[in-house]
């Protein structure tokens, strides 16, 4: 099993993540995708990066799919943010999920979101992240969750 540093980050996320910023900063819509911009924790600048932003019954939750990158720890120090999502922008406080809390939400939100959806598998698939809805114990061990208020 692979602890959440040893994830690997695809080779082209870093290729597409500013193509993506950009594109998320001029409004166009791609799905549950936004931007998620954090304090950074040694340089004080804020840093900007694209995330899936997971929305269900009010609540908002963004889940570290490459494990403990830097967003991640930006966001575990900092637990404030802005998220923007479809041109709107929000203040938010974030709450890093416990473990058994992780794997109930990819068992109990993130499943039935990608449902039978071959084309939602097939990007959980190439980020690597097929045992979200394989293993969701597992991967909650993995790649932490933060719900966002």
């Amino acid at each position: 099993m692979l602890a959440a540093r040893e994830l690997q980050v695809p080779r082209y996320v870093p290729i597409l993540n500013p193509v993506l910023r950009r594109l998320l900063k001029l409004g166009v819509p791609l799905g549950p995708n936004g931007l998620l911009t954090v304090r950074g924790r040694r340089s004080g600048l804020m840093r900007t990066t694209p995330v899936a932003v997971v929305q269900r019954d009010g609540r908002r939750w963004v889940v570290g799919t490459f494990g403990d990158v830097n967003w991640v720890r930006n966001l575990r120090e900092a637990r404030q943010a802005v998220v923007a999502v479809g041109g709107k922008k929000a203040a938010v406080t974030a709450r890093e999920l416990s473990q058994t809390e992780a794997g109930e939400f990819f068992e109990t939100v993130l499943r039935p979101y990608v449902g039978d959806s071959a084309l939602k598998r097939l990007v959980l698939g190439a980020l690597g992240a097929s045992d979200i809805i394989a293993d969701p114990g597992g991967a909650a061990l993995r790649r932490p969750v933060f719900e966002l208020r």
